[in-house]
């Protein structure tokens, strides 16, 4: 019998498509890492789930099956949604102990900026929070739930796990995430002012313009996994995962096979977003200052560069937000997409890669948000943050 060679076609596109899926990451279905068509914006709309917070910057959930979403303010209060409605009292709140000017009205890069709660949360009530101190150094500390009362954080807590100063004001990074390894990885900026004066970016012997990897469980304040990729390296701190980095404003593990997505702000002409496969052992070069995204910036040499696999020049926005690969359930349309956005512009992309594992990229939406993050809730849902005050999720439409 005949088979048209339409119908040929189609068919072997599907058994493809299935070949390119692979088993999710601690999961026992199977994760589809590849898609054909761009999502469609019909399909999709933005909802207000929260408003009235103030410099909100963050959103996350605690694993622990509440269904519960922590928002985070910049001024240094944490609080809880739960069923759409915000509680009455913050989950934690250490503005006493956050650079004066995130409390202030000007811009600022400084105050709360990271929450990543412990993988064994539910049982061990630990969670991390990433600030800037008085100083403007970064710290990473480590806190506990009250017991007995899940909707409050001991405040007299804190133990600080790492700190860092910063030479300067901005391109303080600021997320912290807990890999699929159960280590703890957290982004910091190349130490700030423009173009990297301090050469932090190509420099493996300082922390700064790094994204870090550390085992918080075997030892305080932390351990050094055996399996860093610079830890027999004497001209190299064992902290560091990747590096040639100027300011990641948000990285994300795609839930389902672990892949990392980093968003990394720009300079003069481009923003960018870098991709590292879940079966990668670390020591990615991503290119600053010798790049900005695909183009020479300072020139020299950037041994093991990475490219990025998307980048826009700033006609299109002037600093990327990292977002989340939806692994969602409501909109199928959005499945296997990478979100991300521009803070400046409201502009927000899907990116994917096709069947012969090729990137593509389509503007989703324009809105008119200051996108400050994005958040992704314990079903897989992603959520907008608008640093303006609210919170949106992505939802069919009505």
């Amino acid at each position: 019998m005949a088979i048209h060679i339409g119908t040929a076609l189609r068919i072997f596109s599907g058994i493809l498509a299935l070949l390119l899926c692979l088993p999710a990451f601690g999961q026992g279905a199977e994760a589809i890492i590849s898609r054909d068509t761009p999502p469609d914006p019909a399909a999709i709309q933005l909802r207000a789930v929260a408003t009235g917070f103030h410099r909100p910057i963050y959103a996350t959930h605690a694993g622990d099956g509440s269904g519960r979403f922590f928002v985070l303010e910049q001024s240094g209060k944490i609080w809880i949604l739960e069923d759409g409605a915000r509680t009455t009292v913050p989950f934690l709140d250490v503005s006493a102990l956050i650079s004066p000017s995130a409390l202030s009205q000007r811009y600022s890069e400084q105050g709360l900026l990271g929450l990543a709660f412990h993988p064994e949360y539910a049982s061990n009530g630990t969670f991390f929070i990433y600030y800037t101190d008085h100083g403007g150094g970064t710290v990473v500390a480590r806190y506990q739930v009250m017991p007995q009362q899940p909707y409050l954080a001991d405040p007299g807590s804190g133990q600080i796990l790492f700190s860092l100063n910063q030479p300067y004001a901005n391109h303080n990074g600021g997320h912290i995430d807990f890999g699929p390894d159960g280590y703890l990885y957290i982004a910091l900026g190349d130490g700030g002012s423009a173009n990297d004066p301090l050469g932090a970016g190509q420099n493996r012997g300082m922390l700064l313009g790094t994204l870090l990897r550390l085992d918080v469980d075997s030892a305080f304040p932390y351990a050094i996994p055996a399996d860093n990729p610079f830890v027999d390296d004497a001209a190299a701190r064992d902290e560091i995962w990747a590096y040639g980095l100027r300011n990641v404003w948000r990285f994300s593990f795609d839930r389902a096979t672990g892949d990392i997505y980093l968003a990394d702000v720009g300079q003069n002409q481009w923003e960018e977003v870098n991709f590292q496969p879940a079966e990668s052992r670390g020591g990615e070069n991503y290119g600053w200052n010798v790049y900005e995204a695909n183009t020479i910036f300072a020139g020299g040499s950037a041994p093991n560069h990475v490219a990025p696999f998307f980048a826009y020049r700033h006609a299109l926005g002037c600093s990327v937000t990292g977002g989340y690969v939806y692994r969602g359930s409501a909109i199928p349309e959005l499945q296997a997409a990478y979100l991300f956005g521009d803070y400046c512009t409201g502009r927000i992309w899907a990116a994917w890669r096709d069947s012969s594992l090729t990137w593509q990229t389509v503007e989703l939406m324009k809105t008119n948000m200051a996108i400050s993050s994005f958040g992704e809730d314990e079903t897989g849902e992603v959520y907008v943050i608008d640093y303006v005050g609210a919170v949106y999720r992505f939802e069919p439409p009505a």
